[in-house]
């Protein structure tokens, strides 16, 4: 890599001659100003963007970092669309990393990220208790904010959608169209966003006064071949489920091909609803009835919530809660409702404390 010292070399001045021509062009003389540059566009040399934010200079280090747990989620890639058109605005770039899942990846990224001086950090740990994640919070000195997960004994800014609310909203909705054996495929269980739609599944069983079958709730990992895999296993059941409430888009495309497998029909044998709704959703026959997060409103306001933590570093932390949506089409077989069962209990209210 060219360094300073090579191009003051190449041009026969100082290293604080070159220095000059870089940041103070206008105090350097014409003919040594204009050879040095040319031996700076011929050489490659790029000054060290960390260097240049130690040395003070201002607008040097606009980089943000932003680690994902499965970029080819699409709720992700809508998280990150919305973090990187708030930092574009605000003339900042997006350092983008990708755990898959895995802490020590992440721990690779976080420290990569803190060598580059990065100005903030934005990720959904990969658990409540991630040790990388706070670690890197509580002692790196580089605001983080925690997006679509909580990270437990540390406080920061964090972005959630009520993923309470979105459960127990997509399980009310299958019960009032007559369903009782309702299976639920969770995500990871050591993530904050598992939890609480299961907290949302038991709550709206409870609501209906349901007892909670826990036969029919199995835990996976959020990817699309656990999706299969369980479906598989409630299909096979003595007494299988009248309707699958799967607990995010991946898991619900791997029980999509286990539907398929077993050439049942949606939604005449099975009801299936997704945690997370899909570019495609409409595509799917029939269209997939699905609890739709605001992945790119998610994004874009950790993004805010970081310039303004960058700001005023000494501000108390927020917590954003964003709403979820249940988009009904036809995969639950809404267009033949049944009437709503009797005695049927709304959710409490619930704020973002």
């Amino acid at each position: 890599m060219t360094t300073l010292r090579d191009v003051a070399q190449a041009a026969g001045v100082s290293i604080s001659t070159v220095s000059r021509v870089i940041n103070e062009p206008q105090v350097v003389k014409s003919p040594t100003r204009e050879r040095v540059q040319a031996l700076i566009r011929e050489l490659g040399y790029s000054p060290s963007r960390v260097a240049r934010r130690l040395r003070g200079e201002a607008r040097t280090a606009d980089l943000v970092g932003l680690i994902l747990p499965d970029i080819q989620n699409p709720f992700f890639a809508d998280l990150a669309r919305g973090v990187e058109d708030v930092a574009q605005q605000h003339g900042y770039l997006v350092f983008l990393g990708n755990s898959d899942e895995d802490m020590a990846k992440e721990r690779r990224y976080l420290e990569v990220m803190r060598a580059e001086a990065v100005n903030g950090v934005i990720l959904p740990p990969s658990s409540g208790d991630d040790d990388a994640a706070r670690e890197f919070a509580r002692s790196s000195g580089v605001p983080v904010v925690c997006v679509d997960r909580r990270l437990s004994r540390v406080i920061t800014d964090t972005v959630v959608v009520d993923n309470v609310r979105g459960a127990y909203d997509a399980v009310d909705h299958l019960v009032r169209l007559g369903h009782q054996r309702i299976g639920f495929i969770e995500g990871r269980p050591e993530i904050s966003t598992s939890q609480e739609r299961l907290q949302g599944y038991r709550q709206a069983l409870a609501a209906h006064g349901i007892p909670l079958d826990e036969t029919l709730v199995r835990r996976g990992d959020s990817r699309q071949a656990s999706g299969r895999h369980l479906t598989e296993e409630l299909l096979a059941l003595p007494q299988r489920p009248t309707a699958l409430f799967a607990g995010n888009n991946l898991m619900t495309l791997g029980a999509l091909e286990a539907i398929r497998q077993r050439r049942l029909r949606i939604p005449e044998d099975l009801a299936l609803l997704s945690y997370d709704d899909m570019p495609w959703a409409l595509a799917f026959d029939p269209p997939l009835t699905a609890v739709r997060q605001p992945g790119y409103e998610v994004g874009r306001r950790a993004m805010e919530l970081l310039l303004a933590r960058i700001r005023e570093p000494g501000r108390a932390p927020s917590l954003v809660m964003l709403q979820p949506e249940l988009v009904v089409r036809e995969s639950c077989g809404a267009t033949r409702a049944r009437p709503a069962p009797r005695g049927r209990r709304r959710l409490p209210e619930r704020s973002a404390g």
